[in-house]
């Protein structure tokens, strides 16, 4: 993975990685600056965060010299956001030679679901020009 993250969509987003490990991956976003215009989290910014907690916990899985590509998401969003921050925890549920899937629960300052997605990446080999994840 892009160790700095500079000039990629989850920084631009404010993603902050809490805590890390192949098993579990928890991070934070802003809900400002990432709404549709209603002034509420946007739907797509609660998938880009369940992917970069999915992706990075299936690359710590997939191990050196491999990384985890995106194949299949899906979220079901449960309420709104209007301020604060947004939290995601990513848990895997399968962590095999080839496919890595994670659960991933999004949920608002006040500790209330937000978002529920699933996450299925690919594991394969990489070169040295993306460092692991895509």
């Amino acid at each position: 993975m892009n160790k700095s993250g500079e000039g990629h969509l989850p920084a631009r987003m404010g993603i902050e990685i809490l805590e890390a490990s192949a098993e579990r991956v928890v991070g934070r976003m802003p809900v400002e600056g990432n709404t549709q215009p209603y002034g509420l989290l946007h739907g797509g910014a609660s998938c880009v965060l369940a992917e970069t907690l999915g992706s990075m916990g299936a690359a710590l899985h997939a191990g050196h010299g491999r990384g985890a590509v995106g194949i299949e998401i899906n979220a079901t969003h449960h309420r709104s956001a209007s301020s604060g921050h947004v939290t995601g925890v990513a848990t895997r549920l399968h962590g095999g030679r080839t496919l890595a899937t994670y659960d991933i629960e999004i949920s608002d300052d006040r500790g209330r679901r937000v978002c529920t997605a699933r996450l299925t990446c690919m594991l394969r080999e990489t070169g040295s020009a993306n460092g692991g994840a895509a």
